[in-house]
């Protein structure tokens, strides 16, 4: 089985740790970061706001990050081993490859070879304080946040809602544990429910479904503790 999880949302809304997080968790688990398909620094124009424009989607190449993504699908394994990836072959023969970046769904050739769509969000005041902490290869100009990072982030994801794009919202105010615990167990319901198949008389039972568009994503009494494998019980 082969199941991509993309972990998207806004700048510093906690999509990397929390990818790290799962990337140890799961078996044969590989992970492609949108930030390493940027393009150089020369190539990126200069928009009307006055900013270099990085936060647009012109400033990736999107089509070597969908063909990296293609590369696995073709054969997992190989693309595991190649990235240093142990596979486990007692693991059901279940490959999973998470996509983490900040504009995963608004390239349409990979929103819908997604498995499930996570989005990230925090409020305006926190994004804008944990930006002004971190430390980029290329620093920050004076203004750049309010200036073109957060009119950018606005603008892509009433794109993405506009198009119709289901994710699952997630709260970056919680706490790396509660988002970790959260993620995983909804991934093990789904990748459960994928290996039993459609259910006898499915059309008249009640079947498991996130809760798509929901602020505060996947309520509790949807999630249930589930073991896949040994190593992943909770």
């Amino acid at each position: 089985m082969k199941y991509i999880v993309g972990i998207g949302g806004m700048t510093n809304g906690g999509k990397t740790t929390l990818t790290n997080s799962l990337l140890k968790s799961l078996p044969n688990c590989c992970v492609i970061h949108q930030d390493d398909f940027f393009k150089p620094q020369d190539q990126i124009a200069v928009g009307e706001d006055g900013f270099k424009q990085w936060d647009v989607l012109e400033s990736l190449d999107m089509e070597a990050m969908l063909s990296t993504v293609q590369a696995w699908t073709i054969s997992p394994r190989k693309f595991a081993r190649a990235h240093g990836v142990s596979v486990q072959l007692d693991a059901s023969d279940t490959h999973i490859l998470i996509l983490e970046g900040f504009l995963l769904y608004s390239y349409k050739p990979l929103v819908d070879l997604y498995s499930r769509r996570y989005f990230l969000t925090v409020p305006y005041e926190e994004c804008k304080r944990r930006r002004s902490t971190r430390r980029y290869m290329v620093p920050d100009p004076p203004g750049l946040f309010d200036g073109h990072v957060w009119p950018m982030y606005q603008k892509y994801k009433r794109k993405m809602e506009a198009n119709g794009v289901e994710v699952v919202y997630l709260d970056g105010m919680k706490s790396r544990e509660e988002l970790f615990h959260q993620v995983l167990e909804d991934i093990q319901n789904s990748l459960l429910n994928e290996r039993r198949g459609p259910a006898p008389n499915a059309g008249t039972q009640t079947q498991f479904r996130p809760q798509y568009g929901q602020a505060g994503g996947i309520p509790a009494r949807h999630c249930v503790t589930i073991s896949l494998w040994g190593s992943l019980y909770i």
